[in-house]
C-alpha cells in the first residue's frame, strides 16, 4: 500500500514506524490525508481483520531534507503528529485510533472515518483498498476482476463498508481543498 500511496501522493512517504503500532509518513498532497489513512487501514484489515494501527496527522511545513527515520525529526509538524499519537494511546477510555492536530472539520472527518473503518471485515477492507488506492475513479467490475470475485460480492462488501459515504466524504474534502488552492 505504501508504494501505491507514494504514487497518489506524488512523492516518497518516508514511512517510519512509531512506537510499535503507529506510523509517521510525509504526505506531499495533504488534501489526501483521509484517503491515505483509510488506505492504510484497509490494507491492514485486508491482510487480517485483527490488524489495525494508530494514526496521528499534522499538517505544516517540514524541513527540506528529511531524515530516514521521521522519529528523529524536530520540525513542529512531526512533533504535533507524534503528540496526537501519544494522546490517542494514553486515553484509556477512548476507542479512537486516529486524530488530526487541526481539531476542526478535518479531525471530525477523520474521527468518523476511524469509527466506520474500524468495523470493516477482511472482505470489505479488500474491496475498499482496491477502490481507494487511487484518486482516479475505479469501477466495481475492475475491483471484482482484481480480487477474483463476482461484481455482486464486491458490491455487497462495499455496501457493508459504507463505501458510498466514504467516497462522498473523500470527494468533499479533496474537492474543497482544490478550491482553496
Amino acid at each position: 500500500m505504501a508504494a501505491q500511496m507514494k504514487v497518489v501522493q506524488s512523492g516518497p512517504l518516508h514511512l517510519t514506524r512509531h512506537r510499535g503500532d503507529g506510523w509517521q509518513a510525509v504526505l506531499t498532497r495533504p488534501p489526501l490525508f483521509l484517503r491515505t489513512a483509510l488506505a492504510f487501514r484497509a490494507a491492514l484489515k485486508a491482510a487480517d481483520d485483527r490488524f489495525d494501527t494508530y494514526i496521528g496527522i499534522a499538517e505544516g511545513p517540514g524541513p527540506p531534507d528529511l531524515a530516514a527515520d521521521l522519529n528523529t525529526e524536530t520540525a513542529r509538524v512531526f512533533i504535533e503528529s507524534g503528540d496526537r499519537l501519544d494522546a490517542l494511546k494514553l486515553s484509556a477510555h477512548s476507542r479512537l485510533h486516529w486524530a488530526h492536530h487541526a481539531r476542526g472539520a478535518r479531525d471530525a472527518a477523520l474521527t468518523l472515518a476511524d469509527h466506520v473503518s474500524q468495523g470493516w471485515t477482511q472482505a470489505q477492507a479488500a474491496a475498499v483498498v482496491e477502490m481507494i488506492r487511487t484518486d482516479k475513479e475505479t469501477s466495481f467490475t475492475q475491483v471484482a476482476n482484481r480480487l477474483g470475485k463476482s461484481r455482486q460480492a464486491v458490491t455487497k462488501s462495499l455496501d457493508g463498508a459504507g463505501y458510498d459515504f466514504v467516497q462522498t466524504a473523500l470527494y468533499q474534502i479533496e474537492a474543497g481543498d482544490r478550491r482553496d488552492d
